[in-house]
């Protein structure tokens, strides 16, 4: 089971404040989605935990142990992430999805079976043999998950996934996120400008604007009862995103 704590986090770009003194605790089954306009550091944000970044000030904790004492590829082993555009290998959609097992020297038996799943939850059995680079945004944004799902992440990072995608390619995609979560207890973490989205996945939602978190809590008392103006006119649609 896999805990993430943020302390006091700051991350300057020069001069520019993108993240501001976050404090937040992620927790294991958790499902969160972090929501601002454009520019608010949400991105930024993934990109830390992922250890894309390094924080200028503050602490990252994962299970109580600070990331600067741990090594950051058995970090990374834990943590899968999906980008909002989607990179596929010049391969079939089976060896895409394969990828990051066979960089494991999984078992083919395994492998087989664990492929097979995904191509199954993401509706992808049909098109397992077909070049992934030949297909479609939603289609290969469908593979970029799978490729992450294969080898079972404790933490799984999305950053605007659905975010150019038909509502067909999104609802798979959601409800394989969904599943993930439930069935298989994976912590999320997803940005997103839809608040519809979050509202439909998420049992914990995070308000970020300028950099700063302004709200975080569970998801049903951030819809209906927020406690920060900021976060009513944001939901409200006062904020442009």
């Amino acid at each position: 089971m896999l805990s993430l704590e943020l302390r006091n986090v700051t991350k300057k770009f020069g001069a520019i404040k993108a993240i501001e003194n976050l404090s937040l605790a992620i927790h294991h089954k958790d499902f969160l989605a972090v929501v601002g306009p454009s520019g608010a550091g949400k991105s930024t944000l993934l990109r830390i935990i992922d250890c894309l970044e390094s924080p200028t000030s503050g602490d990252l904790l994962m299970d109580g142990v600070n990331y600067e004492k741990i090594d950051k590829a058995s970090i990374r082993q834990r943590i899968g992430m999906v980008f909002q555009n989607p990179v596929v290998f010049n391969t079939s959609v089976y060896n895409n999805i394969a990828y990051s097992l066979r960089f494991r020297k999984v078992p083919d038996h395994v492998e087989s079976k664990k492929v097979g799943d995904l191509l199954k939850r993401l509706h992808l059995t049909n098109l397992q043999d077909r070049k992934a680079i030949t297909l479609s945004g939603g289609e290969a944004q469908r593979i970029a998950l799978a490729r992450v799902l294969v080898y079972d992440p404790q933490l799984l990072l999305l950053d605007e996934p659905t975010a150019n995608l038909d509502p067909y390619n999104a609802s798979i995609i959601e409800e394989a996120l969904i599943e993930a979560n439930r069935e298989y207890g994976t912590t999320i973490v997803i940005v997103t400008h839809n608040i519809f989205q979050a509202k439909r996945l998420a049992n914990k939602v995070a308000f970020m604007l300028d950099g700063k978190l302004v709200e975080y809590g569970d998801a049903r008392s951030f819809f209906e009862k927020p406690s920060n103006p900021k976060t009513k006119a944001f939901i409200d649609g006062e904020i442009v995103y």
